[in-house]
């Protein structure tokens, strides 16, 4: 079963986009890793990123993006022959192992669903609006994913900015999260915002079912205007209210290749890979793929533990 990670902060603006694009083509490209961007965003960058716009219009043009899936979730008695696997984009960027589930400008209805959760909620009488709500959100992007989540070895989520529908539902789907953020007050607002709203989804979804969201880590995204004792002053906030296994060592650097290469629609790893950006995205993997393994050896050794307990 592949691993599904969460890319969010609830402050736009901090580098959650390119960190994800370029993340996962490093790890396809250099690791032939599987794996599958889902562009959670309306915005759509990271679609974009991956492909170009007369692509995308192409697939919008045939309901080939994310907006047709969750349209079938809000409404499953529309006749529809797509499957997940027919709006999936492969080969991006022409990398055999990464794939993208392209995002849309106009993702869901929030009269629609309201509407239906309502009306849900009165047919099922022991049921309040509530309760309907949250098993809807906890099941959205999880449903969605599930036909082909054993067809990846990671499965990427770029998560919009701010705490709307399908943030929440992704965040729930997933079993790591990717806090970019860049070394400025507002952003380190963002994060300890995200922080507390995690907090309060664990204990509104936690009731009759598993939710082991763990922090992966903290990626620092560093942009211009900074000076040292201010940069140092931000880094310094960060370091007191998270542990150094929370931060990741590698963090990227100024680079104006990397916002450049937002123009040619593919990731600077791709676009300029001997650049500064892009060697620190190398790098980024490599410490990414150690802390996945960390938390699977973690987990392998408790469950071994529990094991052994039940013998004796």
């Amino acid at each position: 079963m592949g691993l599904v990670i969460a890319t969010v902060n609830m402050k736009g603006g901090v580098g959650k986009t390119t960190l994800t694009v370029n993340l996962a083509t490093c790890l396809a490209k250099n690791h032939q890793k599987r794996v599958l961007v889902v562009d959670l965003d309306t915005q759509i960058s990271a679609t974009l990123s991956l492909m170009s716009p007369q692509d995308f219009a192409k697939a919008r043009k045939t309901r080939r993006t994310l907006s047709h899936l969750i349209d079938k979730a809000i409404r499953p008695n529309i006749q529809s022959k797509l499957a997940i696997k027919d709006v999936i984009q492969p080969y991006v960027c022409t990398i055999k192992e990464l794939n993208l589930l392209p995002g849309d400008i106009d993702l869901y209805d929030e009269y629609l669903v309201s509407e239906m959760l309502h009306n849900k909620a009165v047919s099922e009488e022991k049921s309040n609006f509530s309760d309907v709500w949250n098993h809807f959100e906890k099941l959205l992007i999880k449903s969605i994913l599930e036909p082909i989540i054993d067809d990846y070895d990671f499965i990427i989520l770029d998560c919009a900015p701010g705490y709307n529908l399908l943030t929440r539902s992704g965040i729930v789907a997933s079993d790591f999260y990717l806090l970019p953020a860049r070394p400025e007050p507002l952003s380190v607002v963002g994060i300890q915002l995200l922080e507390r709203r995690i907090a309060k989804l664990k204990e509104s979804h936690n009731s009759g079912t598993s939710f082991n969201l763990q922090l992966l880590g903290i990626v620092f995204i560093l942009s211009g205007g900074l000076i040292g004792r201010y940069y140092n002053q931000v880094m310094k906030r960060v370091t007191e209210d998270f542990s150094p296994n929370l931060l990741f060592k590698n963090r990227i650097p100024m680079d104006v290749n990397v916002a450049k290469a937002v123009d040619s629609f593919m990731p600077v790893v791709l676009a300029t890979p001997t650049s500064s950006g892009a060697k620190a995205f190398t790098k980024l993997t490599n410490e990414f793929l150690q802390k996945v393994e960390a938390h699977q050896n973690k987990v392998q050794n408790h469950t071994k533990k529990m094991n052994l307990a039940n013998l004796e």
